[in-house]
């Protein structure tokens, strides 16, 4: 049994459904039904997190949990069975009102049923489809590749029916019933911990084996029939949200490519994550729950925000250091254009506020300023803090922080080398370190951006310094990405070259006096303004890294020109770096 929740029992079709319900019954009600070969506890960790906003309601779908088997079980689990059974809970659970729908994996599945037939209109308000799709679209979906079968659907063909393995062992009989009832049930919760990266707890239940077994019949009921002859008119009356894990062994992402054509209100969204993601992503699952359902409540536009990426990172929670200006500020703004929420982190505490008020009028449902010095690391630890109670654990998180130095190794005095190690190089262990932890024990993946420099691999007989810290970066991200990979937690060094942005201005010249430091100031300004590349693209070059999980990320043509010459030509590479450049 779920905590906190109040057990029902529901008759209907010769079967009893054991309905589970959390949260205030005044509040509008979300449905969630689970998927093969799961349970309602499959939920529970969404369930708890939406439970305070609304009334949750979860059933054991017939056969499974603690809902009993309709008997004989052939044609006892097809979708017009199954669409009987929904409409019985609801009208226990919410009589007269419409429900907010969401499915996982046969959840998904069978709610597409429920959303596309006209018994159902009036009933369901909105529908969060995750790794499951409409039979009748996918049917679709076969025949148009095999009516016009070029070489890319063909492809596509042949990926999805290697993915879809399971459902062929699925239709064979007996075999898998001894499997789930045998060995399969009894390594079933090892293997989910190993792949999936699922963790433990009250989920999988000891109704495992007899669910499983039971559950073959939804493939055997449902499957061949829908996909030998789709329904022509399974067009969605509710609006729905798609939610699509990037790493789903099972389901290809190609199959919702013309989703829009059955589902015209639409909301797409992605995420980084295998199949399980109501185990493994229950933070974001709630997230984007609890904004659609509101949107759709509250009369708004379904799609929250239209930037490149907003399918990803809709609702995440973006932290970037040294966002007052140059690159921080444009990467901030990259990322509420894309639906993100911003902390918008400097210790120029005007030119953060700046930030946060051109994130919210950008498109960020969220944005808070913050000022901390990151070279403070008591600072940096008290800000940790307040943003996990605050805000929430970061998602994203990107230390872009940053001072520029200049002047020859000699010149370079211990009080220089302190403060650029500070920053440049102790800003982002703070960063990696507090923030990365946070994202470690949440243990729903995440990812760091580090921006470092062109000069990691560029010696520079003008940068030792600088040069130094920032080839500590990379390397530093290259060791963290080998040590958080297993937990979900992509890392990425970005690596820009020239960009048109005010650390020029800022820049401290060693060994020279104010004057002479003036002179080379405006001089280097002049020849990044000249380049002028802006810094727009560097944040763009950001969110496409973590999109794609790169790990070292050049940007510029300079930044692209050094790393492939000190790969295959570095004793050149050296020669040029004693050459005095022109500053």
């Amino acid at each position: 049994m779920l905590d906190g929740a109040r057990e029902r029992w529901v008759r209907t079709g010769g079967v009893e459904l054991c309905v589970a319900e959390m949260g205030d019954p005044g509040q509008p009600t979300v449905v969630l039904v689970h998927g093969y070969p799961d349970s309602k506890e499959v939920w529970s960790e969404v369930a708890a997190r939406l439970a305070g906003h609304f009334h949750v309601v979860l059933y054991d779908v017939r056969g499974h949990g603690r809902s009993t088997a309709p008997s004989p079980l052939r044609g006892g689990f097809t979708l017009e069975k199954l669409t009987d059974d929904f409409l019985a809970v609801v009208d226990a659970v919410s009589p007269g009102r419409s429900v907010h729908l969401v499915g996982h994996d046969w959840g998904s599945v069978q709610s597409w049923e429920f959303v596309t037939v006209r018994r159902t209109e009036g009933r369901i308000a909105s529908f969060t489809s995750l790794s499951g799709p409409s039979l009748d679209h996918f049917g679709h979906w076969i025949n148009r590749r095999l009516e016009r079968p070029t070489p890319r659907r063909v492809g596509q063909l042949l990926g999805q029916g290697a993915r879809s393995w399971y459902v062929y062992l699925l239709h064979t009989p007996v075999l898998p019933e001894l499997a789930w009832r045998g060995p399969l049930g009894r390594r079933w919760p090892g293997i989910l911990r190993r792949v999936e990266k699922v963790p433990g707890g009250d989920y999988p239940t000891a109704s495992l084996p007899s669910d499983a077994a039971h559950g073959a019949w939804l493939y055997r009921d449902n499957v061949r029939p829908r996909l030998r002859d789709p329904r022509a008119d399974a067009y969605a009356h509710a609006p729905v949200q798609l939610i699509t894990p990037l790493e789903d062994v099972f389901l290809s992402e190609r199959l919702y490519d013309e989703l829009e054509r059955w589902a015209p209100r639409l909301t797409r969204r992605t995420l980084p994550a295998g199949h399980w993601v109501p185990r493994t992503r229950p933070d974001r699952l709630a997230g984007w729950i609890t904004e659609f359902v509101t949107a759709v409540d509250d009369g708004r536009p379904e799609v929250t925000a239209s930037g490149r990426h907003a399918d990803r990172f809709g609702g995440q929670l973006v932290l970037v250091t040294g966002a007052g200006s140059g690159i921080g500020r444009a990467t901030a703004l990259a990322f509420a254009a894309a639906g993100a929420r911003v902390v918008a982190v400097d210790r120029d505490a005007e030119s953060a506020a700046r930030t946060a008020d051109l994130s919210r009028l950008t498109g960020a449902p969220g944005a808070w300023a913050e000022t901390v010095d990151v070279s403070d690391g008591p600072a940096v630890e008290k800000l940790a803090a307040k943003v996990a109670a605050e805000y929430g654990v970061v998602d994203v998180l990107v230390n872009n922080a940053g001072i520029g130095l200049s002047g020859s190794f000699f010149d370079t005095t211990p009080e220089d080398w302190k403060k650029v190690l500070d920053v440049n190089l102790w800003g982002v262990i703070h960063g990696c370190r507090l923030f990365g932890r946070q994202m470690a024990e949440r243990g729903q993946g995440g990812h760091i951006v580090n921006i470092a420099s062109a000069a990691a691999f560029q010696p520079s007989r003008a940068l030792p310094a600088y040069s130094t810290t920032k080839a500590a970066v990379l390397m530093l991200s290259e060791c963290l990405r080998a040590e958080l990979a297993g937990r979900g937690i992509g890392v990425t060094a970005v690596c820009p070259g020239l960009v048109n942005t005010n650390i020029t201005s800022t820049a401290h010249f060693a060994g020279v006096d104010a004057t002479e430091e003036k002179r080379l100031q405006q001089r280097s300004v002049r020849l990044y303004g000249w380049r002028n590349y802006p810094p727009e693209k560097v944040a763009d070059a950001v969110l496409e890294a973590v999109v794609h999980d790169r790990a070292v990320v050049p940007v510029t043509l300079e930044a692209h020109t050094a790393l492939l010459l000190s790969r295959y030509l570095p004793r050149a590479w050296r020669r040029l770096a004693r050459v005095k450049p022109p500053l």
